[in-house]
């Protein structure tokens, strides 16, 4: 039997290595102000020698997310020393109007929806930095869905071929992000509405658009991660027929 040497071969990946044979590999990715890792090996041995070496090379907080449903997988996290700190509802979407009830939504007045592709970034990145400001001072932006991305110094353009946004008087008063195979099963990473123009529709409207859009495409449903905590986000889409498929846990080691 040969022994297992772990190398970090890049800035953001391991290798675990047996015979000159690659049997595990771990990553790190950077989303949301987090950094998540993830850790590919069917052996539990080498899990936990990858976990070992990433652990001593990397700053805390670390995360990771797991699908609830695998025991294993959290059961190793949980060795190494993660615990839970939230759960990430997966929810199909349906896109038919006629199941949504969206069919005859409008925005309120005075509101237009630009579609995906169409925004203009310097109003997109106002409106997309004054969301992100309001969620970071109230539950923090670490709440939001992992692959949502976060305003770190020198971020690069926001794209705005992945958003549709609300426009009022020449401001954009909401966003809603749709990213993934559009024409296969869209995700909905963010749907968001500034405080000073909530509870007027918005974002139903917005929600509305970009479901009628993807159901135009020939698309029966999209996705989308909601935290168990939102009720508002939670409510939004229960109320349109969304049924929840899985639940994915966020696990940190501090």
């Amino acid at each position: 039997m040969h022994p297992i040497v772990i190398t970090r071969v890049a800035e953001r990946q391991w290798h675990a290595v047996e015979d000159d044979r690659v049997v595990g590999r771990g990553d790190t990715l950077r989303r949301a102000g987090r950094i998540l890792l993830s850790i590919d090996s069917w052996q539990g041995a080498v899990f936990d020698q990858l976990a070992d070496a990433m652990l001593a090379d990397l700053p805390r907080p670390l995360y990771t997310l797991v699908d609830e449903a695998d025991l294993d997988l959290t059961s190793r996290w949980h060795r190494a020393g993660f615990t839970t700190r939230r759960r990430e509802w997966e929810y199909l979407v349906p896109t038919d109007p006629r199941a949504t009830g969206l069919g005859s939504v409008l925005p309120p007045e005075g509101v237009t929806i630009v579609p995906a592709g169409a925004a203009q970034e310097d109003p997109l990145r106002e409106v997309y930095t004054t969301i992100h400001d309001e969620v970071d001072a109230t539950v923090g932006w670490a709440t939001m869905p992992a692959e949502v991305p976060a305003l770190p110094n020198g971020t690069p353009p926001l794209d705005p071929s992945k958003y549709a946004v609300a426009v009022q008087a020449d401001r954009y008063v909401g966003l809603v992000r749709v990213t993934g195979r559009v024409t296969v099963r869209p995700r909905i990473g963010l749907l968001a509405v500034p405080s000073d123009h909530r509870r007027r529709g918005i974002a139903r409207a917005l929600l509305a658009h970009a479901l009628g859009s993807a159901h135009r495409s020939g698309v029966e449903a999209a996705s989308t991660e909601v935290d168990e905590s939102n009720g508002a986000a939670v409510a939004l889409f229960e109320g349109v027929g969304a049924r929840r498929a899985s639940s994915n846990l966020e696990l940190v080691l501090r």
